[in-house]
């Protein structure tokens, strides 16, 4: 008795006339190939070939991991990458001084993705006991850009095998300079975010669970304002103060108004922060300094309230120095990041997208900064996170800490987002998300 099967779903590498011998062979009714293929079927096919890739994806980060550079200073990384890109088969060109942008050749279409990963390290001294450790002394991937770079490597291996089956270019972004670089303003000032239509991005995430994929519409992580406040006054002797102008006393006077804007000025529900940990004055005991200095951080998560408060700083720091006969002024850093927000839609119908790779949950906000902000301020997208924190594989400590690992376990799943996100117009052209 022959075998009647009324639908079957082919992966593009199978030879049409192998396909056709199978339609006659079992009486085949109806066949998915090319862009008629079944949505539920191309993003299984999309994880599968992430996990067949898993130890391609883990021997990169392990490279990256042993060769880390810091912001503008990826000359080697970038290389790296862009050979690699190249032999899997994409046009690539260097971005921001060391960044690289990948793109399918002759790949066209109305829309066009943008995946993202950053690629610079720190300037920490590497304590974990892993024997790819890094190579370079003081510096090392303590953030898991070594794995984010990794993630979208392995990726764009599966994006360019399953190329057919798009609806658009695609823009594989790999970033230089997060940490504090504002490497992402960069390469929007390059134009590099031109005919971008959706942008995606991931990030390893010690506050969740390993394999945990987090987001959340709207604002997720905060606006980050680095600011430098003077005091001028006139310096002397302090045994003569009534000859001075001390400066060290309006400074005091300010660090303590500039906290009554959080606690007399501020819903209590907005989640703000105002750090002012960094202070400079006289190096001697009996000399009053003709001039001092803090340092602080603003962090929110309401762009209006963020501006709110920095002119609010501005006007007490430039109004109470004018009363005690000083001068102060505040610089707030050009490049501060601001509040990374998710679009709402997006995020809507990536959760939904996403629902195969299981494990997927409404994140909390942080008060951290990304860069991934100024992406997000010019073309709608989502910036996801995923979980890194397993005690069985020992990663335990937070970002940014000596011994801070990645659990390489989950990394295959980090492609399988990128990958799946790429065909993103293909999924928002369906008229029933649920039915993915």
């Amino acid at each position: 008795m022959k075998l009647k099967v009324k639908k079957l779903y082919i992966p593009h590498r199978i030879e049409k006339n192998t396909l056709f011998k199978l339609k006659s062979k079992f009486k085949i009714n109806k066949i998915y190939w090319g862009q008629k293929m079944d949505h539920s079927y191309l993003i299984n096919l999309l994880i599968q070939h992430s996990k067949e890739l898993e130890s391609y994806i883990i021997s990169k980060r392990r490279y990256f991991h042993m060769h880390p550079e810091t912001a503008f200073e990826e000359n080697s990384t970038a290389t790296y990458i862009e050979k690699e890109l190249q032999i899997i088969g994409y046009n690539t060109t260097k971005a921001a001084k060391t960044g690289v942008i990948a793109t399918i050749p002759d790949l066209k279409g109305q829309k066009t993705v943008a995946l993202r990963a950053d690629i610079d390290a720190l300037n920490i001294r590497e304590e974990t006991n892993v024997d790819y450790q890094s190579k370079f002394k003081g510096k090392m991937h303590a953030c898991g850009h070594d794995a984010h770079s990794a993630m979208l490597l392995g990726a764009a291996k599966i994006i360019i095998e399953n190329k057919q089956y798009l609806k658009g270019p695609i823009k594989l972004i790999f970033q230089p300079a997060e940490e504090g670089g504002a490497g992402a303003k960069y390469l929007i000032e390059e134009g590099h975010l031109e005919n971008v239509n959706y942008i995606f991005g991931l990030h390893m995430w010690h506050d969740l669970p390993s394999g945990v994929i987090g987001t959340r519409a709207g604002p997720v992580f905060a606006s980050s304002d680095r600011f430098l406040v003077k005091i001028i006054g006139k310096g002397g002797h302090v045994a003569n103060p009534h000859q001075t102008i001390d400066p060290t006393a309006v400074l005091n006077d300010i660090y303590v108004a500039l906290q009554k804007i959080i606690s007399r000025e501020i819903n209590p529900f907005e989640p703000v922060v105002l750090a002012l940990p960094k202070f400079g004055g006289s190096e001697a005991h009996n000399i009053i300094p003709s001039e001092t200095y803090l340092q602080g951080t603003l962090r929110t998560l309401n762009p209006d309230l963020r501006d709110y408060i920095r002119n609010r700083i501005s006007e007490i720091v430039v109004d109470y120095s004018k009363a005690w006969r000083c001068k102060g002024s505040v610089t707030f850093d050009p490049l501060a990041y601001p509040a990374v927000v998710n679009t709402a839609d997006i995020v809507e119908k990536s959760l939904i997208i996403l629902q195969p790779l299981n494990n997927i949950q409404i994140m909390d906000q942080s008060m951290v900064g990304e860069d991934f902000a100024f992406y997000l301020e010019k073309v709608p997208g989502v910036f996801f996170t995923l979980g890194n924190y397993n005690e069985q594989e020992g990663t335990i400590y937070p970002h940014h800490h000596p011994q801070f690992q990645v659990d390489e376990t989950v990394l295959w799943k980090g492609s399988a987002l990128y990958s799946i996100l790429a065909f993103y117009p293909r999924w928002e052209a369906l008229t029933k998300f649920n039915k993915i």
